[in-house]
């Protein structure tokens, strides 16, 4: 069993699509007096913000260190790879035994329990021993799972599993083996999180992207929305999907085509269903949602891919989402969109 992923350190990703800028004049913005670019590592990955400098805007250095601190929040809350973490030491815990979460991991955990509940369990944040046990959590690639031994580890996936008291803030678990994990979401609060700072600071035309998830207000340094490109999602080629234009919202994409292993010809995605606990096998490729919070738009993006194109685009028109996905169709890759979508539409490649 040969397994495809990620090696990195802080908080565990949700592997996406690259969301590539399309900006002709960014390349440039290191030699443009009106526009900063700082950058740097943080969740395992890579961090970028482009900003305009406006009247009254503090020192890159000063900018730079409120954007680290919201990261941090979301480290020293969400981090399963901290032990120290709120959430390490969560699941750490011996079933029965309730802890206090802080606010920035209750805003969170409520949300990821609202999607669960519109998405009939095929969002669930309970869904990491499953992971582990087919080889995309830490530990790496294992031996080839049993119907058994699925059937077993599934006993303890689920929100029911948990008992949270919001108005208190306690959260506990009904067996030891259950496990919380928001990388599919916590990366999107992250950067709302730091563009929150960045609207405090008085910054108002920017960028900002951590591992492909984006955040994005103003203008771009052409003076018109932020043109942002959805990567194609056929490995390796670089091509691109769809272009965008986006302004004053979040936008994340999620995949199962990066990170994945092949097993006696079959191929298994690192997007597991916790609804069966197999890893999907359907025809969504890649799903990008433009939502107010990357947050949610990060959330929506896994579970969307998940649910299958169909119910997908279903569930995008009853929500109100913006969504364009990517399905396989016979080998034939081909492109749909939510309503909702049409307007940020530069140009798409449909058909494939």
């Amino acid at each position: 069993m040969t397994s495809v992923a990620d090696d990195h350190d802080g908080l565990p990703l949700r592997p996406a699509l690259a969301l590539v800028v399309l900006l002709l004049g960014l390349a440039a913005c290191s030699s443009d007096p009106q526009s900063v670019r700082l950058q740097g590592q943080v969740f395992g990955t890579g961090w970028s913000l482009v900003y305009q400098v406006d009247e009254g805007i503090p020192t890159p250095e000063v900018v730079e260190a409120e954007v680290l601190a919201a990261f941090a929040v979301v480290n020293e809350s969400m981090n399963t790879y901290d032990p120290q973490s709120a959430i390490s030491r969560f699941n750490a815990l011996p079933a029965g035994e309730a802890m206090e979460m802080d606010w920035d991991f209750t805003y969170v955990f409520n949300e990821a329990r609202r999607l669960t509940e519109i998405t009939g369990g095929a969002y669930d944040v309970t869904v990491s021993p499953l992971i582990d046990l087919w080889g995309f959590g830490p530990a790496g690639a294992t031996e080839m799972p049993s119907d058994a031994r699925i059937a077993a580890v599934r006993e303890h996936v689920g929100m029911d599993q948990l008992v949270w008291q919001p108005g208190i803030r306690t959260l506990e678990k009904r067996h030891a083996q259950v496990a919380v994990e928001l990388s599919s979401i916590a990366k999107g609060y992250g950067v709302d999180l730091a563009a929150d700072a960045l609207d405090a600071l008085g910054v108002l035309n920017f960028m900002l992207e951590v591992g492909g998830e984006l955040q994005l207000r103003g203008n771009s340094p052409r003076g018109d929305a932020w043109r942002i490109a959805v990567e194609r999602p056929d490995f390796g080629q670089g091509n691109i999907q769809a272009a965008i234009g986006v302004s004053n919202t979040g936008v994340a994409t999620s995949g199962d085509y990066r990170n994945f292993f092949e097993e006696n010809g079959q191929r298994y995605s690192h997007l597991i269903d916790p609804r069966t606990g197999y890893p999907i096998a359907h025809d969504v490729v890649s799903v990008t949602v433009i939502h107010p919070s990357t947050a949610l738009a990060d959330a929506w993006a896994t579970a969307l891919c998940v649910l299958g194109s169909a119910a997908a685009l279903e569930i995008a028109e009853q929500q109100a989402l913006a969504v364009y996905l990517v399905r396989r169709e016979a080998g034939v890759l081909e492109a749909a969109w939510s309503n909702g979508f049409q307007s940020y539409l530069v140009s798409s490649d449909a058909s494939g």
